[in-house]
């Protein structure tokens, strides 16, 4: 038989979850929004085209997240609300999805690290006592599976092309290695909503996430970096510099038209 929780303990654990979703919300919106950047700058115009498809399936996750946790929480807050309506300080998203791109090296080589987080993520999250975010990460470990080619797929073919193109990929991965164990930080929220078994332990799936780059790193002929600080406080509200001119102009459209709806 299955114990149904409710009264106060359920009311918490709703609103850890709507944390949680919100995080994740954030990690994909934020993401979406560096990819952009990149319509009509892509090397060609496949690859315009598919970072625009990729970043509208982010936006896609960003609101489905972002939706339930304003339900969770009780606010009622909107996805509209969450992405255009918070300072910087609010967002909670993990410093890897925030970082400058720098060149296109530096894109895919963060694509990599984000995209086999997220498929293992959302594939242990479809196991979730929450059957809302549990049938969102069946759905969305699908469409982040073709997005981890897209960038397995980068990485191979700038490893093994030129002498130059192995040199950017080379950077790119040094520069956003330091990020990627923010991912995988557990802390009281998620400790909490573990126990739950709401949401998955960190620890299995970074060592599935090592495992995974480490043989796409491998055919491509590229080193594993080991960074010798890492990155943290995206999750609390702690931000880099590059963070408040992409968080404006993300918003710039919705603060000039207040109320306005698409």
């Amino acid at each position: 038989m299955t114990e149904t929780v409710t009264g106060p303990a359920r009311q918490g654990t709703d609103t850890a979850l709507a944390r949680y979703a919100v995080r994740l919300g954030d990690d994909a919106l934020v993401l979406a929004q560096q990819l952009c950047g990149w319509i009509t700058r892509a090397p060609t115009i496949e690859e315009d085209l598919a970072l625009s498809n990729i970043a509208l399936d982010l936006v896609g996750h960003a609101r489905t997240l972002l939706a339930l946790g304003g339900r969770l929480d009780g606010t009622g807050r909107t996805e509209d609300d969450f992405a255009f309506l918070r300072t910087e300080r609010e967002f909670t998203n993990a410093l890897l999805v925030e970082i400058p791109d720098g060149d296109f090296a530096g894109t895919v080589a963060r694509q990599l690290a984000y995209t086999h987080h997220a498929v293992l993520l959302y594939e242990a999250l479809a196991a979730s006592t929450d059957p809302e975010l549990a049938a969102f990460a069946v759905r969305a470990a699908k469409e982040v599976a073709y997005h981890r080619r897209h960038a397995d797929d980068w990485v191979v073919r700038l490893g093994l092309g030129t002498a130059e193109s192995a040199r950017r990929m080379r950077a790119g991965l040094e520069r956003v290695w330091p990020c990627t164990a923010e991912l995988f930080e557990e802390d009281a929220l998620v400790r909490g909503l573990t126990a739950a078994g709401a949401v998955p332990a960190p620890g299995p799936l970074r060592e599935r996430w090592h495992e995974e780059v480490a043989a796409v790193l491998e055919r491509a002929g590229l080193p594993l970096p080991a960074p010798k600080w890492h990155a943290t406080g995206g999750r609390d509200g702690l931000h880099t510099e590059a963070f408040g001119p992409l968080v404006a102009e993300l918003q710039s459209v919705h603060r000039q038209f207040p109320g306005g709806t698409w």
